[in-house]
C-alpha cells in the first residue's frame, strides 16, 4: 500500500525540522568556543598587559614618567602669559614695573647625543656647568630628559642654536619678571602659586588678578587628556573673563626717589617699620607709596613673610601731633573759633581725672591760636575740643574718613582702631584730637590731611590710572569728585597757618622757601605696647606738608617706628622730607608761587 501525499509531506516536514536543529545546535557550539578562544585571548592579553605595567613601573619607571609628564598634564610655564603692570613718567612714557620674562632650560637627550666631549666644550663657553654632573647624565643611555642648566637668558640660547649641538634641548619658560626689583614691591606684590594655580599675591598683582591673569596661564593638556578627563573644563573656568595691562598712576622716578630716601633714612636713625606716600591732594593720584622692610619680587622666597604687608594700607598707628590740624580745621570751620581767637594756656589740664600735658609741661599764657600748631601744644587742642563740644568733634573726625576704608585699589586696607570716637568720655575726644587713642593707616591720614590744602575735599586715593583691554578699548579710572568736609576758606586759613610753621616755628625758619610756599606738621607719638600702656623710650614719628601750599601738587607723607637717637619727628624726618620736596619741585618742573 503506497504513502499518501498527506503522509510524505509530513515526514519531509519533520526532517527539515530535525536539520535544522541540528544546525542550530552546532552554531551554538561553535558560538561557545569562540568565546572561550577570545576568554582565553583576553586573559592573555591582560596578563601581558600587567606585566608590561610592571615593567614600565619598575624597569622604566623614571624613563616614562619623564615622557608622560611632558604629555599629559604639567604646569605650562612655556605658554605662561599674564598682563603688563606699567609705572609711568612725568612725560607720560610708560615704564615696565612687572611683565613675562623669557628664560631657558638646557637638558640632554642621550638618544641623540654624539659627542659628549664637544658638546660640553662647547656648552661651557656659554652657561656655568659642573662637569662632573654634565658627564654623569650623559652617560645614562636612551634617556631622553637630563636637565643640566636653568634660567638661562634668551640671548645665550640663540648663540648656543647656531652650533646646532646635537642632543641638546631647550625649553623656553615664562617668568614673571619685575624690572625696577625693590622699588614699587609694595604697590606690585608678585604672582605665585595657590596650590596648582598662578595667582597675584599681595598688591596689584592681587588686585587687579582677574584683568592680568590668562584664560590658558595654568595648565596645557594632549587631546586625549582633555577628551576623557574634562580636564580642560576645570583649569580654564575663567576663559570668558576680560583680560588687559594695567598702567599705574605711579611715576617711577619719583618711585625711586621715595624708595632711596626711605633706605638712607632707615639706615641713618636705625627705625623699625619707615614709610612714605606722595599723592596729589586734589584727584587722590598715588605718585609714589613705599614701605620698609621690603623685598625683591623676582626672588620673592628668599623674604620673609612679614616684608609682604604693605604698613600704607594695612597697618594702624597712632599718629601723634600730625592730626592737630585737622582739630584745628575743624574747630575753624564750625565757627568755634576764629583765626584771631586767643585762650589761655596752662601748660597742664586734667580731664576726668586724666592730666593732658604739653609736651614740655610748660604754661604759655594768653596766646593766639595759631600757636597751637606752631608750638604743638596738646592742651591748645583740647581747648578747640572743647570749644566743638565732644559730638560734633566727633562728627568731623568720622567725616574726615576715619574709621572706615579708603577705597585705594590694593588689597588688604584696614580700617582702623577708632572707638573714641563713639565715646561718651570726653578725654577720649581730647586726645583724640591730638592724635591719641585712635590708630589709623597712613593712607587713611594723607587721605584726610590733604582736605586742609585741597579746598576741604575727601578725595579717592587710587593707584591705577587706566586698563588697556586685550580687546583695544581703554578705561580710564575716573574717582568720583570726592566728598566735602569743609569749605574752602577753611583750607585757606589753616594752610596760613600751616605755612606760618614752616616759615617761623619748624628749626625757627631754618627751612623756609624763598620761592615757595609749604605747609607742613610733624608728629611724634609714644608707641602702644601690646599688652596695652605706652612705651616710654619708643616713639613713632611722622610728618606731613604739601607744595606749593596755595596751590598744591603734592602731598607728602612720612613716618617711622622706633627710631633710635632723636625723640622727636622735627630730628629725624625734616630733612628727609624736604629733600623729596626739592626732588618733586625740579623734576615737575613747578613754578614757584613767591
Amino acid at each position: 500500500m503506497q504513502p499518501t501525499r498527506s503522509c510524505m509531506l509530513a515526514s519531509a516536514k519533520v526532517a527539515t525540522i530535525d536539520k535544522k536543529a541540528e544546525r542550530q545546535e552546532l552554531v551554538a557550539r561553535i558560538s561557545v568556543y569562540r568565546i572561550h578562544v577570545i576568554g582565553l585571548l583576553v586573559c592573555f592579553l591582560f596578563l601581558v598587559l600587567v606585566g608590561r605595567v610592571m615593567y614600565l613601573e619598575t624597569a622604566k619607571h623614571e624613563y616614562y614618567s619623564t615622557i608622560a609628564m611632558k604629555q599629559y598634564v604639567q604646569t605650562a610655564s612655556d605658554s605662561f602669559d599674564r598682563g603688563t603692570v606699567y609705572f609711568s613718567n612725568h612725560k607720560g612714557d610708560l615704564v615696565p614695573a612687572a611683565q613675562l620674562r623669557t628664560l631657558y632650560l638646557i637638558a640632554l637627550d642621550t638618544n641623540k647625543l654624539v659627542d659628549a666631549t664637544g658638546t660640553y666644550a662647547m656648552l661651557s663657553k656659554f652657561v656655568p656647568i659642573d662637569e662632573a654632573s654634565f658627564f654623569e647624565k650623559a652617560a645614562k643611555v636612551n634617556d631622553p630628559y637630563e636637565k643640566i642648566a636653568d634660567d638661562i637668558p634668551e640671548e645665550t640660547i640663540l648663540l648656543l642654536q647656531k652650533e646646532d649641538l646635537k642632543g641638546v634641548v631647550y625649553t623656553k619658560k615664562n617668568y614673571r619678571g619685575y624690572p625696577q626689583g625693590e622699588v614699587g614691591a609694595k604697590v606690585l606684590g608678585f604672582v605665585g602659586f595657590n596650590n596648582a594655580i598662578r595667582q597675584g599675591q599681595y598688591g596689584i598683582e592681587r588686585y587687579y588678578d582677574d584683568v592680568l591673569s590668562r584664560s590658558d596661564q595654568n595648565t596645557k593638556t594632549n587631546f586625549f587628556a582633555e577628551l576623557f578627563a574634562d580636564i580642560q573644563d576645570t583649569t580654564t573656568s575663567n576663559a570668558k573673563k576680560t583680560e588687559g595691562n594695567i598702567v599705574l598712576t605711579i611715576d617711577v622716578e619719583a618711585e625711586r626717589f621715595l624708595h632711596q630716601t626711605l633706605v638712607e633714612t632707615k639706615k641713618e636713625w636705625q627705625s623699625e617699620t619707615v614709610g612714605g606716600i606722595i599723592m596729589d591732594p586734589k584727584t587722590g593720584k598715588i605718585i609714589a607709596l613705599d614701605a620698609l622692610p621690603t623685598y625683591d619680587p623676582n626672588n620673592y622666597k628668599d623674604a620673609t613673610t612679614s616684608s609682604f604687608s604693605n604698613p600704607m594700607i594695612s597697618g594702624v598707628y597712632e599718629m601723634g601731633s600730625i592730626i592737630k590740624p585737622l582739630t584745628m580745621a575743624a574747630a575753624l570751620d564750625a565757627g568755634a573759633v576764629k583765626e584771631d581767637t586767643k585762650y589761655d594756656d596752662k601748660g597742664v589740664v586734667e580731664l576726668n581725672g586724666y592730666k593732658v600735658r604739653n609736651f614740655d609741661s610748660k604754661a604759655r599764657g594768653v596766646i593766639p591760636i595759631h600757636t597751637i600748631l606752631d608750638q604743638s601744644l596738646n592742651v591748645g587742642i583740647v581747648f578747640l575740643v572743647q570749644q566743638l563740644g565732644a559730638p560734633l568733634f566727633q562728627k568731623y573726625f568720622k567725616q574726615f574718613g576715619f574709621g572706615q576704608e579708603t577705597g585705594i585699589d590694593l588689597p588688604n586696607e584696614a580700617k582702623g582702631l577708632t572707638k573714641n570716637l563713639d565715646s561718651s568720655v570726653f578725654v577720649d575726644s581730647a586726645t583724640s584730637g591730638f592724635g591719641q587713642g585712635i590708630a589709623i593707616t597712613p593712607i587713611q591720614t594723607i587721605r584726610a590731611l590733604a582736605t586742609l590744602g585741597n579746598g576741604g575735599i575727601l578725595v579717592n586715593p587710587h593707584v591705577a590710572d587706566k586698563i588697556l583691554f586685550e580687546d583695544g578699548t581703554t578705561k580710564t579710572i575716573v574717582p568720583d569728585d570726592g566728598t566735602p568736609v569743609f569749605t574752602k576758606n577753611t583750607s585757606e586759613t589753616i594752610t596760613r597757618m600751616l605755612v606760618h610753621v614752616v616759615d617761623t616755628a619748624l628749626k625757627n625758619g631754618a627751612y623756609k622757601m624763598d620761592h615757595y610756599s609749604i605747609a607742613a606738621k610733624t608728629g611724634t607719638a609714644q608707641m602702644v605696647k601690646p599688652g596695652g600702656g605706652y612705651y616710654e623710650d619708643r616713639y613713632l614719628h611722622s610728618f606731613f606738608g604739601y607744595v606749593p601750599a596755595y596751590d598744591p601738587k603734592f602731598i607728602i607723607f612720612l613716618f617711622h617706628t622706633y627710631p633710635k637717637g632723636a625723640q622727636y619727628a622735627s630730628a629725624t624726618l625734616t630733612d628727609p622730607f624736604f629733600k623729596l620736596v626739592k626732588f618733586l619741585l625740579a623734576y615737575y618742573e613747578v613754578p614757584p608761587d613767591r
